[in-house]
Parts: structure tokens; sequence; C-alpha cells
């Protein structure tokens, strides 16, 4: 069966998103139907970008905190189970200012990426199994930039400073999970981590690179090592790099590495050809 899924995934810098893009247009040349979701798509179908989940009285509790507002988040909430969910960013896009900054942050305490990692898995993975049934008979492939790996890596250790056992096991499951797809892992690597992160840094708006430094040091593993600024934030860069590394050689999937050292976009798609060439030949 030809694959169904082709994960992107690497450090932040290494080109993530330039692969997944290039991806998309070497399918769509290679007449194959491609989807394109790249981090922060707020239609995502596997993962939670900019959504807040609740249960019944937490619920209850924002809307009666919040009354002015009662219809509008009753309107737009949806319900699965248990859980509540809001799509929080698409509200804010949709009414601007008129979302006070209070329902806001009231709203984004309890987003998908601020739970705790067991609440977290246990919404993801459901979200996983969902996308799979509903594309498994269809025709498209869905090309996915970096919420397969960087983001159980990024809760579990970055955010928790969890066990790695535990962090390897929940990528695991989501490999497990998209078995059926055939999915295709192609992990982007580069020779020097500390000069692509400082170029990416300078490519970057300050409140990125700000943001990013933060949520690296002040919490789970980078807060246990005592790391700081943005030396600190090369080092856990690193033990990512090498926990990722452990989970690519792990994981029981088809996959390969590209190397996108040299910042070329022409070499760097002829690679990408012969790897997609020979994975979505007529053969499979």
């Amino acid at each position: 069966m030809r694959s169904k899924l082709v994960l992107i995934e690497g450090l932040p810098g290494f080109g993530k998103t330039t692969t997944a893009q290039l991806v998309h247009e070497i399918l769509t040349e290679m007449n194959i139907k491609s989807q394109l979701f790249l981090e922060g798509n707020l239609e995502h179908p596997a993962d939670y970008d900019g959504v807040a989940c609740f249960k019944n009285y937490e619920f209850d509790e924002l809307l009666s905190t919040h009354e002015k507002f009662r219809d509008l988040l009753s309107n737009r909430m949806i319900k699965q189970g248990n859980n509540y969910f809001l799509e929080y960013r698409k509200i804010k896009n949709e009414y601007g200012s008129s979302i006070p900054d209070e329902l806001l942050h009231a709203i984004v305490k309890n987003d998908v990426y601020e739970l705790s990692l067991d609440q977290n898995r246990k919404l993801i993975t459901e979200r996983w199994k969902k996308f799979t049934e509903n594309v498994l008979n269809g025709s498209d492939t869905f090309v996915f930039d970096c919420c397969f790996i960087q983001n159980p890596v990024t809760m579990g250790m970055i955010k928790y400073g969890a066990k790695k056992e535990d962090v390897i096991s929940y990528v695991i499951e989501l490999a497990t999970i998209v078995e059926k797809l055939n999915p295709l892992l192609i992990y982007v690597e580069q020779n020097d981590l500390e000069h692509s992160f400082r170029k990416a840094i300078k490519e970057r708006p300050k409140e990125w690179s700000e943001g990013f430094i933060e949520y690296y040091t002040n919490q789970g593993f980078g807060k246990k090592q005592g790391y700081n600024g943005l030396e600190g934030t090369l080092q856990v860069l690193k033990a990512r790099r090498e926990l990722e590394e452990e989970i690519f050689n792990g994981i029981n999937i088809a996959k390969k590495k590209v190397d996108n050292s040299s910042y070329d976009i022409n070499d760097y798609k002829q690679v990408l050809v012969g790897i997609l060439s020979e994975y979505f030949s007529s053969t499979n």
C-alpha cells in the first residue's frame, strides 16, 4: 500500500518546515494528492493547536466566571465523551480584542499542551486514532511537520522532565496507531547544531527566541539541570537530539535521515526526490 502519511521531524532550525513543503511539492509533481499540515495549522487533523480541554465542572466554572461570554463559549464548545473542547485561537482570531485577556488566560490554562503529560497523551493518542480511521480508506497522502516526535518530546522531556522511557513509549504508541497508514518518517539533520540554532535565532523574531529559551530552561529537564540562557538552551537541545536519535533508531516504521547542512535547496530537493521516488514507486 502506498504511504498515506509522511512525517517530518528534526530539531529547531534544521529545516523541517522547508522539508515538509518540498515533500508536498514533490508528491504533487508525482501526481500524488498530498495534504500539507505545518506546525501551527489550526485545522490539523491529528493534533491540537490552540485548543483547550475542560471537564464538565471546569467548563461550568468558566461559564459562571465569565457570564457575559456564556452564549459564545457554549456555542463554540465541542463535546467529545467527557471532554469539552474550545478552539480558542480560532475564537480569538475571529473576535479579536472583544475577547478580554482575563478570559483568554483562563482558557489557555487548559490548553491541551498545558495539561499533565498523562492527560495530554490520552487526548493526543485518541486524536491520532480518529485521524487514522478517517483517512485509512482515502487516497490522499498527508504530510505532517513536527507533531510526531517533537510534541511528545517537548511535553515529556522539555516541559515535565519525564523519564526517558515514558517519552519513548509515547512516540511508539503514536507509531503503532499510524502503522495502518504505512507511514514514512523523514528526519532532518544538520552537522552543526549550535550553528543551526544560532542561525534560526538571527532569522526569527526576538519574541520567538526569548520564548523558546524560557520554555527550554525554566521548566522540566532544563530547570532540573540548572541551565540558563542561550547556552543552557543549547545543552537542552543536545540532550533532546540524543533522545530523538534513540527514538528514531528504536521506532518500527519506514524511516530515512536527510542531511540539510548545506542549505542548498536544489540539491536538497533532489535528495528528497530520490527518497520519495523509491518509496512511492508503483511497486509499493
